[in-house]
């Protein structure tokens, strides 16, 4: 592995990296950084997670003059979130430079974003509408901007912002630097490439070496009116301390997560419906463990960067495998492992091969587990806590009250009664789900048996990305993309 100080970056930033506890750097951050730092411009191919926002950040930083208060770093993200989280990333990195990131997207008061750019920060992250909005109004000038970058291209692409992007950077000086990032090439990516930028290098970290490493995998063959149940007995049996649970659509979001809560599980879900507020409100309280399991679309969750996600569940198949990968991105990070679990109706078998094929990983078959699965998974659980009681704290201040308990009932039932009242009571809520219909593909067959007959897999998780429907800005019948101009 490459080190930080291998790179000749300047002390400013390696100390702010030592303080966020970070000596050796990702594969995508070794190439870029050397690369982006003799002044090429630079394609990235690399999914969420891998350490993009240093690797474009650091070279961004090591341009930028700290005196001079005006924008001479542009960085173009496709959601609010992404853009909070990359100039948050930013400003701990620049934080012993004197260069200050601003993050500007739409559902927040213009005159309050005006205010701060008067202020002078040398960096903007923006969401494409609104710095367009801040371009025509002139409280945003980029005829100073010396690095240009377009994070997540391809789902700028998706959610319908290609023409604003090339607009942007016609609007920057020529002279400018250009880097970019993208999951996956489409040809409109390539083409900015080809007519944006100056002879760029290409960097590619491969989705193979990202899907396998740390994260288990695993499917479950299940009709889709017994995936609710399925998942309530996953979540009883894991016990995950942090889960994402990717749904289809904006109103499966809302319908999983009202029937978890129903079921007694602090749940929460977030789409691209809900306010910037109750977005905020809803990732900070996963952040800070005030919520268990997160329920989201994949457009919601893009860029989201939450250390200690321990399961994602795929409640619906993505329609492709790039969002796949993106998925179970979410988990397994920073060394720690993961467990990625997919729900597949029979008609879905032939796309998860699709997936598996194009990833170059093979997901285990589970067995379904059952309500009594779910029972004996959460009497596990409450015994471990006991476990852990018996053998951290002190506990002959109790001893008085246990022998006259034992004065009435023989041991088992008093340790019965213990376990009655320390384990979570199963609630069995009726919850109704809609249908979602199957992804359609190539009819195929899946000859592997369930020879696995584990009711349910070790602790883990998965994540992704959804491509969405109409309501999402993916692509429309006829297979072309369509633009959506959403908030941001």
């Amino acid at each position: 592995m490459t080190k930080f100080n291998e790179l000749g970056i300047s002390n400013p930033i390696l100390k702010a990296l030592e303080n966020m506890g970070f000596e050796e750097a990702t594969p995508i951050q070794a190439e870029t950084i050397p690369l982006a730092m003799e002044g090429n411009d630079v394609i990235g191919q690399a999914q969420t997670g891998t350490g993009k926002t240093a690797a474009f950040g650091i070279p961004m930083l090591e341009k930028i003059d700290p005196k001079q208060r005006k924008v001479q770093g542009l960085v173009v993200a496709p959601t609010r979130e992404l853009a909070i989280q990359v100039a948050e990333e930013l400003n701990r990195i620049a934080k012993f430079t004197g260069i200050r990131a601003l993050s500007v997207f739409g559902g927040q008061h213009m005159d309050r974003q005006i205010k701060a750019l008067k202020d002078g920060p040398q960096i903007v992250v923006a969401t494409p509408g609104r710095l367009l909005d801040h371009m025509r109004r002139k409280t945003i000038r980029i005829d100073m901007v010396e690095v240009a970058i377009l994070d997540e291209a391809d789902e700028m692409l998706n959610m319908g912002f290609i023409d604003d992007i090339r607009d942007i950077l016609k609007g920057i000086p020529e002279e400018r630097q250009t880097l970019l990032f993208s999951a996956t090439m489409p040809k409109e990516i390539r083409d900015i490439a080809t007519n944006l930028m100056k002879e760029p290098k290409e960097i590619k970290v491969k989705a193979k070496e990202m899907t396998v490493e740390n994260i288990d995998q695993y499917f479950i063959e299940i009709p889709e009116k017994f995936k609710f149940d399925t998942l309530n007995n996953h979540l009883d049996i894991n016990s995950p301390e942090l889960a994402i649970v990717f749904a289809r659509t904006k109103k499966r979001v809302d319908e999983v997560a009202e029937g978890l809560q129903t079921r007694g599980y602090r749940a929460e879900g977030i789409h691209g419906d809900l306010t910037q507020g109750k977005r905020m409100s809803v990732l900070n309280k996963f952040k800070n463990n005030r919520v268990d399991v997160l329920v989201a679309t994949d457009v919601a969750a893009r860029g989201l960067d939450i250390s200690g996600v321990t399961h994602v569940y795929n409640f619906d198949i993505p329609q492709d495998p790039e969002s796949y990968v993106h998925r179970i991105g979410r988990t397994g990070r920073a060394g720690r492992t993961g467990e990625a679990i997919s729900f597949i109706t029979p008609r879905e078998m032939a796309h998860l091969q699709v997936i598996e094929r194009t990833t170059k990983s093979k997901m285990k078959r589970l067995t379904p587990p059952t309500n009594q699965d779910a029972q004996r998974g959460q009497q596990q659980v409450t015994l471990d806590k006991i476990r852990k009681t018996i053998e951290k704290a002190e506990l002959k201040s109790y001893h008085e009250t246990a022998n006259e308990l034992l004065e009435d009932h023989d041991s088992v039932t008093v340790i019965s009664a213990a376990l009655k009242m320390l384990t979570k009571e199963r609630r069995d809520t009726p919850v109704k789900i809609s249908s979602a219909a199957p992804i359609s593909v190539k009819k195929g067959k899946d000859n592997r048996r369930s020879n696995n007959k584990r009711p349910f897999g070790k602790r883990g998780q998965g994540g992704g990305r959804n491509q969405g429907g109409r309501n999402q800005g993916g692509r429309n019948r006829k297979g072309n993309f369509q633009k959506r101009r959403n908030r941001d």
